[in-house]
């Protein structure tokens, strides 16, 4: 435990430090804008010119700060999906095709299992990612995705969930556990662009030919969930989808600087009410 809490002060300090750097690194580029452009420098960066000028001489060109520093000496992906405690037949039918989406995951029976001890086991079992399901009155209204081992942690309201046994294994087609393509649409802003680098660190690379399809369309905020396969066309026709299921529209409301089990982790983002007083103001995408 001692071992776990050096490394995860760690890990928050080496990310305080690289926030603060690109913040340095963005009112640089606001101030060399406004000399190229020939503008008056904005009153919030004179107080600090000289001394951005100064540190400006030791930049390295074209240097950049990695915000998603979580992710980049992340291997491939091993997924733990599991619910919430004591869940019901729907949740955990809703749980065994959520597993089928992640080629490298594995599902478990929660039991009476606490989040600490779920977490504990997780990282010692090697799991890069943990995926809870959650439930109200027996409908899926929830999923939590934790990186491991320090963070983030991105909880998504769900809505309008339909399972393949909904659909019709006839309507579904065949389940395959192939590894998918990705496609988003709409992840624009920086916070959309983070969403995007959470959920995509799930899914190992594809192959080429693989026909299998995961999209995640964000139209208002919220991101309609898609899964398809595909036939090889006939020479001179079109690909023939097929919907395979579940489909659901999911609504990004936290993100968590730390994993499931830390209640008081530093809270990254988070929806709050009436603060969108804008109609046409977007968080995820590009704002219209």
């Amino acid at each position: 435990m001692k071992r776990q809490t050096r490394l995860r002060s760690e890990y928050l300090f080496k990310r305080t430090q690289q926030v603060q750097l690109q913040e340095t690194q963005a009112r640089k580029a606001k101030l060399f804008d406004a000399i190229d452009a020939q503008r008056n420098i904005s009153s919030d960066l004179k107080p600090d010119e000289a001394a951005l000028r100064k540190s400006a001489q030791w930049d390295d060109a074209g240097a950049r700060v990695a915000l998603d520093d979580e992710y980049n000496n992340a291997g491939e992906p091993r997924v733990c999906v599991t619910t919430s405690r004591d869940p019901s037949s729907k949740l955990k039918e809703f749980a065994k095709e959520v597993r089928l989406l992640f080629p490298t995951s594995v599902r478990i029976n929660r039991g009476q299992t606490t989040l600490p001890e779920l977490v504990e086991s997780c990282r010692a079992a090697d799991f890069t990612d943990i995926v809870v399901c959650t439930e109200h009155r027996g409908e899926a209204d929830g999923l939590i995705i934790s990186h491991l081992p320090y963070g983030p942690t991105l909880k998504l309201s769900l809505s309008d969930c339909v399972t393949r046994h909904d659909i019709g294994k006839e309507a579904a087609g065949n389940a395959s556990e192939a590894v998918p393509h990705l496609i988003f649409h709409d992840f624009a802003s920086t916070l959309g662009l983070r969403i995007k680098t959470m959920i995509q660190h799930l899914f190992p690379a594809p192959k080429a030919d693989s026909k299998r399809v995961l999209t995640f369309f964000n139209r208002d905020d919220v991101v309609s969930f898609r899964h398809h396969v595909y036939a090889k066309p006939e020479s001179g026709k079109l690909p023939t989808l097929h919907e395979v299921g579940p489909r659901m529209e999911m609504r990004p409301y936290e993100i968590r600087l730390g994993t499931l089990d830390q209640a008081h982790a530093e809270t990254e983002w988070a929806l709050r009410a009436y603060t969108n007083n804008a109609k046409r103001r977007r968080v995820i995408g590009a704002s219209t």
